[in-house]
């Protein structure tokens, strides 16, 4: 179980959240400042004070005074008017990790929102009741406003959940729970909207992956190394030392890690003096990355934790601000760099690859590893395969973030797009994890010309791993479903 305060939720909850189902609470705390919360906007509407969002129309219609008798409908009828994304829906882990920001931005106490609805959400989450979310139709600013009406439709019980790959109306879903949907009161449906924590949630969906292919990018590699015969000495603690960047080091610590003991691996001078870049640069290449990756880390947590709705209420005084913190521009920067990061662990990838199957560069490996090369191709396409997928990457990889466009009749002028720039990165992911499977099929068939009793221990362990996923080319086959399969493997 875990404890949820708004301030202090990491990444590695998230990961057993969103992979493992841990369930979530609200901390006592949180429960108090969110009944303070309330309170405040209870006062605000029974002396008809004009505050934005609780008793006038949005955007543009600012400007427009609500009757108490109306403030109700008003939030019903922001959501369904908002409720307008399209394309594909969100992966059920997206949309898990959307309620679970939500509910978490939310126990801060700035939003005035009810208990009643936070412990619909707690519900929610623990009974994996995941909302149809269509990917396409947010700005980035306000906030998600169309994916995340389409969150609190399912709350309402006027959307749609996904289960298992099935769609099912909310309210028979909340009819098999014998409970009733959320009815807004003032202020809800703006508080529960206006954020970013469908750029976020994506954000965070992404960072695990690419974690998890970060690190097994270096195996893979090692692998590639002992199937080439790559020289040890680049990987020195010293060279990475006399430049300075810490995660450099560590790449280089771990790649000495995971080929230690090798019989395959060469000393500078055994066979050639050095390595091209895309064996003897690893370190240099993956430990940029890992920069990209450590930025990220830090960007998301500070927006996992963050109050990004509008107007926010303060103990002050009862003051209410009007403010732009919904606006997604830090996490749309984060994971425009993101994509940069991962796509060039796959532009590597894939020159590595090159090297493996050509038989001018593979250090006396078989032509595109045949079993009988010229009646059989062998790997000779997975090499076009991996190309295609990198070439795809260097177009995804454009920032989402120096577009912007303006809406609600010029009011909203300018826009982050973060959650363009999340959904292109998570596509970037998918395809560079590919090419790693490509590169980690061909490795393992490159060390088992060399002779699998010559490798590291622990590298001979995950050559076990591709083995019982995918078998040893002996004749052409339909490869990608070894890839894949491979894959699969490498996901969280």
């Amino acid at each position: 179980m875990i404890l949820l305060n708004g301030s202090e939720l990491t990444l590695e909850q998230m990961k057993d959240i969103l992979f493992k189902n841990e369930k979530v609470a609200i901390d006592d705390t949180a429960k108090e400042r969110v009944r303070k919360s309330r309170a405040r906007v209870e006062k605000i509407v029974s002396e008809d004070k004009t505050v934005y969002g609780i008793n006038t129309g949005f955007g543009k219609f600012s400007d427009v005074k609500i009757a108490e008798s109306e403030v109700n409908k008003l939030q019903v009828n922001l959501i369904r008017s908002h409720a307008c994304g399209f394309g594909e829906l969100f992966p059920e882990v997206v949309a898990r990790a959307m309620v679970v920001l939500r509910l978490n931005a939310l126990l801060k106490g700035f939003s005035g929102i009810r208990l009643e609805v936070l412990d619909c959400l707690v519900f929610m989450i623990n009974e994996k009741i995941h909302p149809a979310i269509p990917q396409q139709g947010s700005l980035g600013a306000s906030g998600d406003l169309a994916p995340l009406s389409h969150l609190v439709l399912t709350l309402i019980g006027e959307g749609e959940v996904l289960r298992d790959g099935q769609l099912i109306a909310a309210a028979d879903v909340w009819k098999e729970y014998s409970m009733e949907p959320v009815k807004l009161r003032a202020k809800e449906g703006l508080a529960l909207i206006n954020g970013t924590q469908a750029m976020t949630a994506q954000g965070v969906v992404n960072y695990i992956e690419a974690e998890k292919l970060a690190y097994a990018s270096e195996w893979i590699s090692a692998m590639t190394l002992e199937s080439l015969r790559g020289i040890k000495d680049a990987f020195h603690p010293a060279v990475h030392e006399a430049r300075g960047f810490q995660e450099q080091s560590e790449v280089a610590g771990r790649m000495r890690d995971w080929f230690e003991g090798s019989s395959l691996i060469t000393s500078q001078g055994d066979i050639r003096v050095q390595d091209p870049y895309s064996l003897r640069c690893i370190p240099q290449i993956h430990g940029a990355s890992w920069q990209v990756l450590n930025y990220v880390k830090e960007k998301l947590e500070i927006e996992m934790n963050a109050a990004t709705d509008n107007p926010l209420l303060f103990d002050e005084d009862d003051l209410v601000i009007s403010g732009g913190n919904f606006h997604g521009q830090p996490i749309a920067f984060a994971m425009d760099f993101l994509k940069i990061g991962v796509a060039e662990l796959a532009n590597v990838s894939e020159r590595r690859i090159e090297r493996l199957v050509n038989p001018a560069l593979s250090e006396g490996l078989p032509p595109f590893l045949c079993a009988d090369p010229g009646l059989e191709s062998g790997a000779m396409i997975l090499q076009y395969a991996a190309a295609s997928l990198v070439s795809e990457n260097k177009t995804l990889a454009h920032p989402a973030s120096v577009d912007s466009i303006p809406s609600s009749a010029n009011q909203e002028d300018h826009v982050s797009m973060g959650t363009t720039g999340a959904r292109h990165a998570y596509n970037i992911i998918a395809n560079t994890r590919r090419v790693l499977a490509i590169e980690a099929f061909c490795a393992s068939q490159g060390v088992e010309y060399r002779g699998v009793e010559k490798m590291a221990p622990k590298l001979y362990k995950q050559w076990q791993q591709i083995r019982e996923i995918a078998p040893a080319i002996t004749e052409d086959r339909i490869f990608n479903k070894d890839v894949e399969a491979i894959a699969e493997y490498l996901m969280p």
